[in-house]
């Protein structure tokens, strides 16, 4: 026999025999067990029309269809609703039939007190999401014994009592075979110590944490704290480490969705988390005006910046994404990405180098891009020390190519992105960045074309940058490699950055320079403790070592040079600066010339002297070439956002 149809014909059934018994239970409270004869005769007469119709209102809201392992307050809400519009159609019957059709001989069978209504919608509601919380919990209790039967559960505090706990808890509470035993919240709140969330104690403070953790024997904590400050994610953590527990993060509130929460989404604390800001809040209209409909070309698309503004911008609907790359393997992986992830978007992987002048401008005429994001470049500041000539030709060439590319094809928009390296340069990387801006300052002074500059520092995780290189280290066991112990630079998410970038393009006119407020500075050395720390290790189990500074790096990076005069935007977390364009012939003058160097193969130093012509404020050292040269904590004036400052 079918299963299934057996067991649904048995709820349809117990769910009769409810509305059934709770009818005859109102008549019998309504006269206290005292019915008179009359009474019963007429309920008996409206029995099957009372059932029938509150019935048909369940099935005409789905409610049989309800699974009643999962019922839940959604389902309850829906019963109430159900039978509350049987009650109301009942109750307008009783009024019809004694103020429109008095006296009728069969009228008064279809009349029905009121008291029996009500009292038979109360016992109805309770019998039929009583007997779905008793198959629930039923269900649940099986499958918690057979879970403790084979799984070990891990004693765990929750930290923070809000939404993102709540979710926790009755994930843990439905879900028996993650093995996790909620022994109590801990929360800040002093207004939660003592109540009950989901049937788990507010137990006490972070700062209790070591204490409470030894008392309920806690093996681990989980911060649901969705979004938290990264301050407050370090405290946390701290306090955790100091009681020997091993600490997870829930996901951030985007990925909190609609109240669902998959919990196979909590991990490892990781150092994104202890340097997290406040979300980034975005104007999506105006970048969607931007960019809906629109041709968009991204430049190094298989990078770390590239490929997540091509993620961000996908979201926004663009007619046709030109995934411009140079890195086969790189376009790949982030062609299948997009294809997966935005399956009725337009894409156009295309293997092409920004320097290759034909090729791009065969890219230009094909598709015609509208909004052009400039990410491709040579970024190691290192490696461009002992590469000058070739930093010149990506970064400065390849630049002024595409611009020029992107102005003499009507481009509506097009955005650089550019580094805090830029700013008084130490560095032949930095220096070549510097200049690529004033070309694009220049350029945007006689084009329709709105060009516009985004400036920022380190973003965590990117492809070859101190995390990635860090954690190699230390699966090695070590030595840690940092530079200097004073070293110190701004960090940001890739998301976030992303983000940022969009916003700025959509606002720019045109010249801007625009600066992405990246929070307070992080010590090189402290953002090693921490990768150790959260790698397991204790602080003398995996040595660091200062290794000295490299060529071209100096102690502290700036964001911003006194005559830009950066302000504040109408967006938080981005600055704006502005300083004189110079004229576009005499830019062009000297970007020839130093193009002609790097063609003519012109030695190293050379070219670092036409670029200096070109970015007057290049600090070359005084020692010989390929030595570092460290700037002092930087002179100028700082920019002032609502809580940090940016340079």
């Amino acid at each position: 026999m079918n299963r299934p149809l057996v067991l649904r014909t048995a709820q349809i059934v117990i769910d009769l025999l409810i509305l059934s018994c709770a009818l005859w239970a109102a008549l019998w409270l309504r006269f206290e067990g005292d019915v008179p004869y009359q009474m019963f005769k007429r309920v008996i007469f409206l029995w099957p029309y009372i059932v029938g119709l509150q019935y048909g209102f369940l099935a005409l809201l789905g409610i049989p269809r309800f699974s009643w392992r999962y019922i839940g307050l959604r389902e309850a809400v829906r019963i109430l609703r159900a039978l509350a519009l049987a009650t109301a159609l009942l109750v307008a019957a009783r009024l019809l039939l004694v103020n429109v059709i008095p006296g009728n001989l069969y009228a008064q069978y279809g009349h029905l007190p009121l008291g029996i209504a009500v009292f038979d919608f109360v016992l109805a509601f309770v019998g039929l999401s009583g007997v779905r919380v008793a198959r629930r919990m039923g269900t649940e209790r099986a499958q918690m014994q057979r879970v403790q039967a084979g799984t070990a559960r891990v004693p765990t505090l929750l930290v923070g009592a809000g939404h993102a706990g709540l979710l926790i808890a009755k994930e843990i509470a439905r879900n028996p075979s993650l093995g996790i035993e909620a022994v109590g919240f801990i929360d800040d709140n002093e207004q939660t110590h003592g109540t009950v969330v989901h049937g788990i104690r507010v137990l006490g403070r972070v700062a209790d944490i070591e204490r409470l953790a030894r008392h309920h024997e806690a093996q681990q904590a989980i911060i649901t704290i969705a979004s938290a400050p990264g301050d407050v994610v370090r405290n946390i953590a701290e306090a955790c480490q100091r009681a020997g527990l091993k600490v997870k993060v829930v996901p951030g509130l985007h990925q909190l969705v609609s109240g669902q929460l998959n919990f196979t989404r909590i991990r490892d604390v990781a150092i994104e988390d202890l340097l997290r800001r406040d979300q980034v809040v975005l104007d999506d209209q105006a970048i969607a005006a931007d960019l809906r409909d629109s041709v968009v070309l991204v430049t190094g698309a298989g990078g770390s910046i590239g490929a997540e503004i091509c993620r961000q911008v996908s979201r926004f609907g663009p007619r046709r994404l030109l995934l411009v790359e140079r890195a086969e393997n790189a376009l790949f992986e982030i062609h299948r990405e997009l294809r997966a992830d935005f399956p009725s978007l337009t894409l156009e992987p295309l293997v092409a180098d920004i320097t290759d002048a034909r090729r791009m401008n065969q890219i230009f005429q094909d598709y015609a891009p509208q909004v052009v994001f400039h990410a491709a470049a040579h970024k190691h500041v290192p490696m461009m020390e002992w590469n000058v000539s070739e930093a010149i030709k990506n970064n400065v060439i390849g630049t002024r190519g595409l611009a020029d590319m992107a102005h003499g094809h009507r481009t509506r928009a097009f955005v650089m992105i550019s580094t805090d390296k830029a700013v008084n340069p130490s560095s032949v990387m930095g220096a070549s960045k510097r200049a690529a801006e004033i070309y694009i300052q220049a350029l945007a002074k006689q084009s329709s074309t709105r060009f516009v500059t985004v400036r920022f520092g380190n973003v965590l995780d990117s492809n070859g940058s101190v995390v990635p290189i860090f954690r190699e280290q230390i699966s090695r066991g070590g030595p840690v490699t940092v530079t200097h112990p004073d070293m110190k630079r701004y960090f940001m998410t890739i998301p976030e950055a992303c983000q940022l970038v969009l916003q700025a393009g959509a606002m720019g006119r045109g010249g801007e320079i625009f600066i992405l407020d990246m929070g307070e500075p992080v010590r090189i050395v402290d953002l090693a403790r921490d990768l150790i720390h959260l790698s397991g290790f204790l602080p003398n189990e995996i040595e660091i070592v200062f290794s000295g500074i490299r060529p071209g790096e100096k102690l502290y990076e700036e964001l911003s040079i006194s005559d830009e005069k950066a302000q504040k935007t109408q967006h938080p977390k981005i600055y704006i600066g502005r300083t004189i364009a110079e004229p576009l012939e005499i830019v062009a003058a000297r970007l020839d010339d130093l193009r002609a160097a790097v063609e003519r193969g012109a030695s190293a130093e050379a070219v670092r002297d036409l670029l200096s012509s070109v970015v007057p404020e290049f600090a070359q050292s005084t020692s010989s070439v390929g030595r570092a040269s460290a700037a002092p904590d930087p002179p100028g004036p700082k920019l002032t956002g609502p809580k940090t400052a940016l340079a």
